[in-house]
């Protein structure tokens, strides 16, 4: 039996847990699960066992984009590339004008600046 058995969490720094958690809440349909002036969560609600977490860094500084200083960031897929960007672009994401991989996938930033990829939906023939 390997020594980690689940990831249950991605937790990510921000200024603002909770607003963090919001964007997050508007952009997944996930559930808020906890939510404070420190910390805030939210989960699929249908048993699926990871969820994002936000915590409060006093300080905080965004990720640049593109910027080899940045360590991690969350890849989604969606059914609608340019759906899901214009959708996200509503409730506060941002698009940066570098976007490698010609393209294959769109990189938004969230409202505090960190970088996430929106894939295409891809089906095996």
């Amino acid at each position: 039996m390997p020594a980690l058995e689940q990831l249950s969490t991605v937790v990510i720094d921000c200024a603002d847990p909770a607003a963090l958690a919001a964007f997050y809440q508007k952009a997944t349909g996930w559930e808020i699960t906890y939510s404070d002036q420190d910390f805030a969560s939210l989960g699929a609600g249908d048993g699926t066992p990871v969820q994002l977490a936000f915590v409060r860094v006093e300080g905080y500084q965004a990720p640049g984009w593109p910027d080899g200083a940045k360590h991690t960031h969350l890849d989604f897929t969606v059914t609608n590339l340019e759906g899901a960007t214009e959708e996200l672009l509503g409730i506060g994401a941002s698009r940066h004008e570098f976007q490698p991989g010609d393209g294959q996938w769109i990189v938004l930033t969230d409202p505090e600046g960190h970088p996430f990829c929106l894939t295409p939906v891809t089906t095996g023939n």
